[in-house]
């Protein structure tokens, strides 16, 4: 009998090897497609099967998995998001061809959009902050005096917060063009940008499995202009009532957005009105979320994924009720980072779940206000949020490094 392989197309420095874990422990052998594997260290250290290709010539894949079926049962298909989310459409696509369980990526690629995925959840009735589309910085001043100042300025298409920034004025929003349109900021498709409403109040974040809400978790970001995050907390302290609401809009984001198959994440801001949408990210949402959830709820995200899309009934039941909060690493300054310790100490506390740095010593540090300019994170879990929240400072403050800074002109 053929050995079941589950195909990862491309991988995840984050949650890759969470992935292949997870595949292993359901009885699966994971295989790699990728046009660079040695990108991901994790596919070298754990041994794991890995074959390069080029993952945005769907023909391409089309043909080596057709290959790889002649000694395996391809039993899914599924990939991970990239700067925006080609690979998650791939996978859909490829899954549609083999005829194996997975999402619609005409779906998929609607949401990824997400001047497309405003105009759909607006047309549905969903609450979002007023937008516009610019493709240039005199459409992006117009448009931030029409909805009114400050604003959000945001790739239309893209992940991770790369990109966004609160402009406070005409000058800021100005500057941020340049920068977005300048070549800095890495394009993978024509130049659109999104001027948003600046939705004020408490970030939520709804994770969903198919038609499920399994879990609500409270995000806090750093200081503004950029939006780096820098703390979840799962569940999040909210009302009978909040959650209710929470998850009604939920489901009418998913029926706007055909999507309900497989894992969604959608962020919310708590304003003055209520809960309005800010994103929905048709995908699972990147470490530390799910190890949270399951430590939270019992819920093992990743594997119940996996088993959606081989076809196996997944367990979405909670089975654990626990506060688990995650604090992430932020340094103050860009330059060369000469050391970084404390994580054993920190990891030795009880209480503590994880303790991941996402870099070495020698590591240049240039902040752009994204999830790239973390250092790694904390997860700590108890049955009380105050314990929990102590455990985790006491972690946090375990852990030292030290950055010289860039040499300045003139030095």
């Amino acid at each position: 009998m053929a050995r079941r392989a589950l195909i990862l197309v491309e991988g995840h420095q984050r949650m890759g090897l969470l992935y292949v874990q997870a595949a292993q422990r359901l009885g699966l052998y994971p295989i790699t497609l990728s046009a660079n594997p040695a990108q991901y260290k994790y596919l070298a250290a754990e041994e794991n099967e890995a074959i390069r290709v080029d993952t945005d010539d769907l023909d391409a894949l089309i043909r080596e998995c057709s290959r790889l079926r002649a000694n395996y049962d391809i039993a899914g298909i599924t990939g991970f998001s990239r700067a925006d989310e080609s690979a998650c459409v791939t996978a859909g696509k490829l899954g549609q061809h083999f005829d194996l369980p997975g999402p619609n990526p005409a779906s998929i690629e609607r949401c990824c959009d997400k001047s497309v995925q405003r105009q759909l959840l607006a047309e549905a009735g969903v609450p979002i902050p007023e937008f516009r589309l610019a493709t240039n910085a005199t459409e992006a001043e117009s448009s931030a005096v029409e909805i009114g100042l400050p604003v959000i300025l945001k790739p239309a298409v893209g992940a991770g917060s790369s990109g966004v920034r609160l402009c406070r004025s005409v000058d800021e929003v100005t500057e941020h063009m340049t920068y977005l349109l300048g070549g800095e900021h890495l394009w993978r498709s024509s130049p659109r940008i999104l001027v948003e409403e600046f939705a004020q109040g408490p970030l939520y974040i709804a994770q969903i499995m198919g038609n499920v809400v399994i879990a609500i978790g409270a995000a806090l970001y750093g200081p503004p202009p950029h939006f780096v995050c820098r703390q979840l907390n799962y569940p999040a302290v909210l009302t009978e009532d909040e959650n209710k609401r929470i998850a009604a809009v939920s489901l009418n984001c998913l029926r706007a957005l055909d999507l309900g198959w497989g894992p969604t994440n959608i962020e919310f801001r708590w304003t003055e009105l209520g809960p309005v949408v800010i994103e929905v990210n048709p995908r699972l949402a990147g470490a530390p979320d799910p190890q949270l959830v399951q430590l939270a709820y019992g819920v093992d995200l990743i594997s119940e994924h996996i088993k959606l899309v081989i076809g196996d009934e997944c367990n979405l039941s909670r089975r654990r009720s626990q506060t688990a909060a995650a604090r992430m690493l932020v340094p103050d300054d860009d330059g060369t980072l000469d050391w970084i310790d404390g994580n054993s100490q920190a990891a030795a506390i009880s209480g503590v779940a994880e303790v991941k740095l996402y870099v070495e010593p020698k590591t240049l540090i240039v902040r752009r206000g994204d999830y790239l300019d973390k250092l790694g994170h904390v997860i700590a879990a108890s049955a009380c949020p105050a314990r929990t929240e102590a455990i985790l400072q006491r972690a946090v403050d375990s852990i030292r490094w030290s950055i010289t800074p860039f040499p300045t002109l003139g030095n």
